[in-house]
């Protein structure tokens, strides 16, 4: 079973951090002010122009609450992603903040007299509307006519209760202009009693809140978006994984093969998850015993990542085992694995090593389709194999592939590794860096110290892609 290594990150901060909250102090602060004016401003008497002032001001308190609400989640951040993000495309864009003058920036305000069944509309009302400045203005009977029908109630129950029970409107409605264009506008009212304590009018102030709103649904559908990503993410990776530990051998720490013999190969891997993406790849390693006696060796990497790529690591490593145990030698194995990623309904490429040990005559038979050759290790020395010709599985039909056969002595070392196990350099500086650990590995009493040396010099490498080694040591040697 493959261990894999991880290391807790802090969360990244937003930027700016410090400079929103200084915002949203500044906001609380002004909020404070605003509402301490409008206490004033309510004790001031029922002069037309004390309730608009009186009017803006809870409109501008009701703004500030919405900056208040949108600068804390700014601060908070957008919630948490797989490192393989979604693509743009599938991601609704928040629309840019209107321009200063448009319908977003005006208030209108209006007054219904109950006494005389007149109306009085401000010009930005108009405008709000969509309305001709000439027309006469809509009486508070007449006003739903413009608001969609699912909202009509909405509006009926608000002045019902302002007019009736002399409460404030606060509320939104959605009307239909003239050119057809739906908007959104919030409504802020209040009922102008008589001397007697009976409702003789109606103020309001209404605002066009559309482009808000879209904004605020916008935010949400995104959100809603990333989060759904994550949960897909989550689930495709504990699928990836699951379906990874089920194919990969189940073997930790050593494994002596075959199981008895003094030519046995001593063996042990690691498997180095990517630190960049939280979706799975293609690579694996193998070690099987075969009937014959033989020890079949392989390590490969299917491009890409995610439960589609692990489905075809699956499926090319179940047919290298059925294969190999069939008797088939490590060439023509190469060329038939070409051939079924080849004819595979989703096309990709892979690359892979197949080796085959024979313990009777410690000779070591292999075949590579584009992939970094095994290094041997002998003496304190390495170096790495001639690679027969090759080329990668699925990137040519019918491509024949080579094999090579290299005799072996008790001590000798293998090491099996895919791309990625160096990050960021090529694969001859890959190899340069391997055969420095020639030393250590040279006193190294078992495979299983040779691949923690591995992970010790490389495993904390920030790594693109997924990597994994594979390291046999021929039977019959001990260290000093």
């Amino acid at each position: 079973m493959p261990s894999h290594l991880s290391a807790d990150r802090p969360a990244a901060q937003p930027p700016g951090r410090g400079s929103v909250d200084a915002l949203i102090s500044q906001t609380r602060r002004l909020k404070g002010d605003v509402d301490a004016v409008r206490r004033d401003a309510q004790s001031e008497g029922s002069d037309p122009q004390d309730r608009w002032q009186r009017a803006l001001y809870d409109l501008a308190l009701h703004q500030l609450n919405d900056l208040d609400a949108h600068l804390a989640q700014l601060r908070e951040g957008p919630p948490p992603v797989p490192k393989a993000p979604e693509p743009v495309s599938t991601v609704r864009a928040v629309p840019p903040a209107p321009r200063r003058g448009s319908l977003l920036s005006r208030v209108g305000s209006a007054e219904w007299n109950l006494l005389t069944d007149e109306a009085t509309w401000s010009g930005e009302l108009f405008q709000i509307l969509g309305r001709d400045p000439a027309a006469p203005p809509l009486t508070l009977d007449e006003l739903p006519s413009l608001v969609l029908d699912e909202d009509r109630p909405k509006l009926t129950a608000m002045v019902t209760d302002c007019l009736v029970d002399a409460m404030p409107i606060d509320g939104e409605f959605r009307v239909v202009r003239p050119d057809g264009d739906v908007r959104t506008v919030h409504m802020m009212g209040e009922p102008v009693l008589d001397t007697d304590g009976s409702t003789a009018s109606m103020w309001a102030v209404l605002r066009d809140v559309s482009e808000l709103r879209r904004s605020q649904r916008a935010v949400s559908e995104t959100r809603d978006s990333l989060q759904r990503h994550r949960q897909h993410a989550q689930t495709e990776h504990r699928l990836a994984v699951e379906l990874q530990e089920a194919v990969l051998p189940p073997w930790r720490g050593s494994l002596r093969l075959p199981h008895q013999g003094a030519e046995s190969l001593d063996l042990a891997a690691h498997y180095l998850p990517s630190s960049t993406s939280a979706l799975i790849g293609g690579d694996w390693y193998d070690a099987l015993q075969l009937a014959d006696g033989d020890t079949l060796l392989s390590v490969g990497d299917l491009t890409g990542h995610g439960v589609a790529v692990t489905s075809g690591m699956a499926m090319l490593l179940g047919a290298l085992r059925g294969m190999a145990m069939a008797g088939t030698e490590p060439g023509q194995l190469m060329s038939w694995l070409n051939q079924l990623l080849d004819a595979t309904v989703q096309p990709a490429l892979g690359s892979a090593v197949c080796c085959r040990y024979r313990p009777g005559t410690r000779t070591l038979v292999w075949a590579q389709a584009g992939h970094p050759a095994p290094l041997l290790f002998r003496n304190g020395t390495g170096r790495s194999l001639d690679a027969p010709d090759g080329v990668l599985l699925g990137a040519t039909s019918g491509a024949g592939y080579e094999q090579a056969e290299v005799p072996l002595d008790a001590g000798d070392l293998l090491v099996l590794y895919t791309d990625g196990l160096v990050p960021g350099r090529s694969r001859e500086e890959a190899v340069h860096r391997l055969l420095d650990l020639a030393p250590r590995f040279g006193e190294a009493r078992t495979a299983q110290d040779c691949v923690r040396t591995v992970v010790e010099e490389l495993g904390e490498f920030e790594r693109e892609d997924d990597a994994c080694v594979l390291i046999a040591r021929v039977a019959g040697w001990v260290a000093d």
